[in-house]
């Protein structure tokens, strides 16, 4: 085992990470609810870009379906986009690291 080529690599993978990690805000998912009535976007950090609301829920007798509406909306895109950027973080660090069950660069954003 070389142990120059192994820290070499390790290098290599903080830079890969940190890439993803900077690639995070440019990941964007949408969820939504109440079939489209309801629009969220995210980034990669999980970050609420945007919500949009179709104006005809905008009335005092539905605040409260809106605002059930807008939770499901917000986890959906939550949802959406933790497995692109699951997805991201794997494309860029496949073949980095050998494969040992329980290491997942995922959950280390």
């Amino acid at each position: 085992m070389d142990m120059s080529n192994m820290f070499g690599k390790m290098r290599e993978m903080q830079s890969k990470l940190k890439e993803v990690q900077e690639n995070l805000d440019n990941i964007t998912a949408e969820g939504e609810s109440g079939g489209g009535m309801v629009k969220v976007i995210v980034n990669g950090r999980k970050k609420i870009i945007s919500v949009n609301i179709e104006e005809s829920l905008l009335t005092p007798q539905d605040k409260e379906m809106v605002q059930d509406l807008v939770v499901a909306a917000i986890n959906n895109a939550i949802a959406n986009v933790e497995l692109k950027s699951n997805e991201e973080i794997k494309k860029t660090t496949e073949g980095m690291m050998p494969n040992i069950p329980g290491l997942d660069f995922s959950k280390m954003f």
